[in-house]
């Protein structure tokens, strides 16, 4: 392991690489240690301690949130942004006509992304400092609105939110691995160490025993962490066959492949989806008190513990169908002439794609329930309210980690060394 990192400095384009990343994550971090003008942070940090949509959002902004800082927002608008190109892509044939243009196309869908993000990062500043501008239960006031001040925060975000989106597009384009998924994998890994410490602290308080707090740490972060990775890892992998050509006056032999479908095609997106969908109540009862009760009821006991599984569920399946699509991969094998053993070309083809990819999407989508009702369950069984190794935020974990070194293995392999992975 020393020796990959000693290789990996050693070839200068990749040292360059690896460097232009750190010297990014280092300004991004100090951006979200720095406030916005004219916030009570005191106030601001006992309402994200409260729980809900804010403690979420905090988790994922690697607890800019909790101070109002300039990168605020985080990166969940641009995710969210993507995702719903994602999903338009499937309903749009203009947005499906620029992914089959190619590069072209790609940076199509990349601009309107920018753009959809930027109208995002706007609404939820406003929605924000609307919030925070409202009395907490002790009469104060996270900002004290003025239509100056409130400007100046809402811009403050949605500037740090573009500068941001810059900053992650720089990393894949001159650095190494996908920007913005280090990005959110830097923010959730600098919030690790706190929730550790407050998990250990809350076990202690109900158990009177420090040692007990930090071995159920252990085991828990360490039993997770196994799981993502082999539901990250884990796949099916389809043969493929292909037929004899003639190509001018020479035959080419018919070669063999596979086709790899992972058991949790659709990744961390269907838990995101979730919890936006199961948040969404809290978050309109800070608008509409009638639906605080309703709300409460959503988030807490069994009702959560159900619909939260049932909506895993349902966003594994949905978005699986739109990133795999059995049909136009029926249709694309059978176009360079190529079958599966034993399956006619076409639709027969389809059929057998939509029964495996029904088959390992149930138990992929069932383990990645389990994995992010983990912290309900501890808080439930526990009352432990922080978990920082369970849901969305191990499985960025683990596979933003699991990319980034297989990259770095590509480019060492390249050069005749050895990788990360052996």
């Amino acid at each position: 392991m020393l020796r990959t990192f000693r290789n990996v400095f050693r070839v200068e384009d990749l040292r360059k690489k690896v460097i232009f990343t750190l010297s990014i994550i280092v300004l991004y971090r100090l951006g979200s240690a720095i406030p916005s003008p004219g916030v009570n942070i005191d106030a601001l940090n006992r309402m994200v301690e409260e729980g809900g949509i804010l403690q979420f959002l905090n988790l994922f902004s690697g607890g800019a949130l909790s101070h109002l800082a300039v990168f605020g927002l985080g990166i969940m608008p641009y995710i969210t942004a993507a995702i719903v190109m994602e999903l338009l892509g499937a309903v749009i044939p203009k947005i499906r006509e620029w992914r089959e243009e190619g590069e072209a196309g790609r940076r199509k869908i990349t601009q309107v992304t920018r753009y959809l993000t930027l109208g995002l990062a706007l609404m939820q500043s406003i929605g924000l400092v609307w919030r925070f501008s409202q009395p907490m239960e002790d009469g104060t006031r996270v900002i004290q609105f003025t239509w100056a001040k409130g400007f100046v925060v809402v811009m403050t975000l949605t500037a740090g939110m573009a500068l941001l989106m810059w900053m992650g597009e720089l990393i894949t384009e001159r650095g190494i691995g996908n920007g913005m998924s280090l990005l959110i994998f830097t923010a959730i890994l600098a919030r690790t160490p706190f929730e550790i410490k407050t998990m250990v602290e809350q076990t202690q308080l109900k158990y009177g025993n420090i040692i007990y707090g930090i071995l159920m740490t252990l085991v828990m972060a360490l039993g997770v962490i196994v799981a993502v990775i082999f539901i990250v890892q884990g796949e099916r992998r389809i043969p493929v066959q292909y037929a004899k050509q003639i190509r001018g006056r020479r035959m080419t032999m018919g070669g063999s492949t596979y086709i790899p479908l992972k058991i949790n095609t659709s990744g961390v997106i269907p838990i995101i989806f979730a919890s936006s969908v199961i948040f969404f109540p809290t978050m309109l009862a800070q608008f509409i008190p009638a639906l605080e009760g309703f709300a409460s009821w959503v988030i807490n006991g069994a009702p959560y513990f159900i619909l939260y599984s049932v909506l895993i569920v349902f966003f594994a399946y949905f978005y699986t169908y739109i990133v795999f699509d059995p049909f136009l991969q029926a249709e694309q094998l059978k176009k360079y002439g190529a079958f599966i053993p034993g399956i006619r070309p076409g639709t027969p083809t389809a059929i057998y794609f939509s029964k495996v990819l029904n088959r390992i999407n149930l138990p992929g989508s069932l383990a990645l329930a389990a994995i992010a009702l983990l912290p309900a369950f501890m808080f439930y069984f526990y009352g432990t309210q922080e978990i920082p190794f369970g849901g969305a935020a191990v499985m960025i974990i683990v596979g933003v980690a699991l990319e980034t070194m297989k990259q770095i293995e590509a480019q060492l392999q390249m050069r005749h060394y050895e990788g990360f992975l052996k």
